[in-house]
């Protein structure tokens, strides 16, 4: 690499001072506006020291910086958190284990490319730097333990592997109960659960949000709706979201102790039961819809060998669509996904078995959203970016898809259960949603239960007992899973320990972790 960049130097510079900037306003979730006043500091202090052009220069050509792959990892940190806000080290364990093909952030590829490039450029500048400047050949070996001791990436890392060394690692299995059902009522009822895509109850807050919560509100005072549900460590991405709350446990990824970690994962979560599981047992007829491929993250597969007698995604739905282009780049809009499923039920309804129909959406899906035809016909036009326009989106087809099933008499004997599959991750409104408390949403409907709202420090894996309890079944001591039921008084690992303390104890955990990937012996891999 020359060293001779003379007529370049101050663009060089003000190139890393913009990176500097933007890992700053990342790093601390501000607006990257503030990159500006950065730069200016940056472009200040390299004019009043003349970085890049000493008086006294000793040029070393072929020097190569220590601190490069220190950097190229922050600069993937960087990514991950712009992208996805706080970064989840064991989604990104997991979903390197269960497969990224068929998802449908084309524009995030896009932005890793482009990210990658210029990753690769601030590389380069500093490699010239230090090259051209001894200062900085002396200040970046310094540098290095700075960007190696406080990389969030490699902390998370290397705070797991010392609480695995140092605390107990069976504390979360030692209050794992196994779900059960000890009795169901005579006519048990069907059940329909619907996520929503990153809806959390945090939009209700009209403050910073205004009205886009408005229609799930509504649907709310019919039913029970529970608040302070928070989100624990490994519960926030969809399929996470769909295990805690089914099978009463966080989705702790296989990991290395896994015996095919390098190999796509054949079963998931095959060393526990959960929700499917049981109602399969007892007779029901299981569906999942979502429009999304059920070949992404390891949908299909956790569905198909939970209980589930019909698994349709992108794959099975979009040819009966009667405009086939009618997708977005994940795969049906909601309200396609939406009519469908009220077919499905007519179905249901006519078989004598009692069914359960579960069901995602993903209008709200980050960073801009989805938002289906008909809510542009409803709201007006769409600007591309706005995730507020998805949510309401999202609130208003939830809405319309249960007012139409009630309608049409086709939620007699039925709890109606809907809830955020996890908390949003970065999107247009991520300052105000990072403002204060968040959420997660759950409302309950029918079935006998009465109008309330209820007020608990809980978490996903309290709504697997909740919803057993709410269809009428007879849990053992009110709990399934690390669950207790918020209908109950049983107390909640939230309410006895705290949040912080609970994640704490899943760096730690390894034997709930054996447990979640050990496939029964008569069951073996292919």
């Amino acid at each position: 690499m020359s060293t001779r960049l003379p007529a370049g130097r101050w663009w060089a510079i003000a190139y890393l001072g913009l990176c500097i900037g933007y890992a700053m306003t990342t790093a601390f979730s501000l607006p990257h506006l503030w990159t500006l006043p950065v730069l200016a500091l940056w472009l200040g202090l390299g004019w009043l020291f003349r970085w890049g052009a000493p008086a006294y220069q000793v040029v070393r050509p072929r020097a190569w910086p220590w601190s490069l792959l220190p950097l190229a990892l922050w600069w993937i940190y960087l990514f991950l958190a712009d992208s996805y806000g706080k970064v989840d080290l064991g989604a990104v364990i997991f979903h390197l284990q269960a497969g990224i093909a068929e998802n449908g952030s084309g524009e995030r590829i896009f932005f890793a490319v482009i990210y990658t490039l210029a990753g690769i450029v601030m590389l380069g500048v500093f490699t010239w730097l230090v090259r051209v400047d001894q200062r900085w050949r002396l200040l970046e070996r310094v540098l290095v333990l700075f960007l190696l001791a406080f990389n969030p990436l490699l902390f998370g890392i290397t705070l797991q592997g010392a609480a695995i060394v140092a605390e107990d690692d069976a504390w979360l299995e030692r209050r794992y109960v196994p779900p059960q059902i000890e009795a169901m009522p005579e006519n048990p009822p069907n059940l329909i659960y619907l996520y929503m895509e990153s809806t959390e109850g945090t939009y209700a807050d009209e403050s910073r949000f205004g009205d886009v919560y408005d229609d799930l509100e509504m649907l709310g005072r019919r039913g029970v709706v529970f608040h302070d549900l928070r989100q624990i460590a490994n519960t926030g991405w969809t399929t996470a979201g769909m295990i805690s709350s089914q099978c009463g446990t966080p989705l702790m990824p296989a990991g290395l102790m896994h015996d095919s970690q390098f190999e796509p994962l054949e079963h998931v979560v095959p060393g526990v039961d959960c929700l499917g599981d049981l109602l399969s047992r007892r007779g029901y007829n299981l569906t999942f819809m979502g429009g999304a491929s059920i070949e992404f993250a390891g949908k299909g597969l956790f569905y198909k060998q939970h209980g589930f007698d019909t698994v349709l995604g992108r794959e099975a739905l979009s040819p009966r669509l009667d405009d086939p282009s009618y997708l977005n780049s994940w795969g049906l809009y909601d309200d396609s996904l939406l009519d469908m499923a009220v077919q499905r039920v007519r179905n249901l309804q006519r078989q004598p078995e009692p069914f359960g129909l579960f069901a995602v959406t993903l209008s709200a899906h980050p960073p801009y959203g989805h938002p289906a035809q008909s809510c542009r016909d409803n709201q007006g036009s769409f600007d591309g970016e706005n995730i507020l326009y998805s949510i309401k989106c999202t609130g208003w087809l939830t809405r319309r898809f249960i007012e139409r099933l009630e309608r049409e008499g086709l939620l007699d004997n039925t709890l109606v259960v809907i809830a955020s599959d996890h908390l949003a991750m970065k999107n247009s409104a991520w300052q105000s949603l990072i403002a204060g408390e968040r959420e997660n949403t759950l409302i309950m409907l029918g079935n006998g239960l009465k109008p309330r709202v209820i007020e608990r420090e809980s978490s996903m894996v309290d709504v697997l007992p909740t919803v057993m309890e709410a269809m009428g079944f007879e849990v053992p001591a009110h709990r399934a899973g690390l669950g207790a039921s918020l209908l109950s008084p049983a107390q909640t690992l939230l309410e006895r320990h705290g949040i912080e303390a609970i994640n704490a104890r899943m760096r730690a955990e390894n034997a709930l972790q054996k447990r979640l990937w050990k496939v029964p012996s008569d069951e073996s891999p292919r």
